[in-house]
């Protein structure tokens, strides 16, 4: 995990400018890949005291825009963030509790697949995420209802809920 003096290197090369949440929401997604917004939240507001969430959505969303974070939201699961920006990786999810974790690419260069058309597109990256059951909830007994016993409660906030 990078340093603060690191992380605020890292802002001032992305041309951001230096705050005391811009750090401690970076240092939180170093810390904790894969983190949803919550957790974030959470995880700042445990360094930096009181903070909005709105703070944290915006934040989020200049280090997102500067790529220096990585925004992932599997089908049925909240927005996720990463600090892994600098290559063409996938996810593997786990069905039951929701775990994810990184896949290196398929053939390790981007765009790391190629698609059988392309349509006259330029492409440049391929984004996968593979579905299964992680080892903790498979060696987990199952109960009477099966893997429903094991499904974990997303927190959903008005900003990352999908609507049809």
């Amino acid at each position: 995990m990078p340093s603060s003096p690191d992380i605020e290197q890292t802002l001032r090369a992305a041309q951001l400018r230096v705050t005391r949440p811009r750090v401690a929401v970076l240092a939180a997604v170093h810390a904790h890949p894969h983190a949803d917004t919550q957790s974030i939240i959470d995880d700042v507001r445990r360094d930096l005291g009181e903070v909005s969430h709105q703070a944290v959505y915006d934040v989020l969303q200049a280090l997102t825009g500067a790529g220096l974070l990585r925004r992932i939201q599997p089908s049925g699961s909240v927005a996720r963030y990463e600090a892994r920006v600098a290559d063409n990786h996938h996810h593997i999810v786990c069905r039951a509790c929701g775990a994810v974790a990184d896949v290196d690419c398929a053939l390790g260069e981007v765009p790391c697949l190629t698609p059988a058309q392309h349509h006259g597109y330029t492409i440049d990256e391929a984004e996968v995420i593979y579905w299964g059951v992680c080892p903790s909830c498979s060696a987990a007994p199952i109960g009477a209802a099966g893997m429903q016993a094991h499904t974990p409660s997303m927190r959903v906030s008005p900003d990352e809920a999908q609507f049809p």
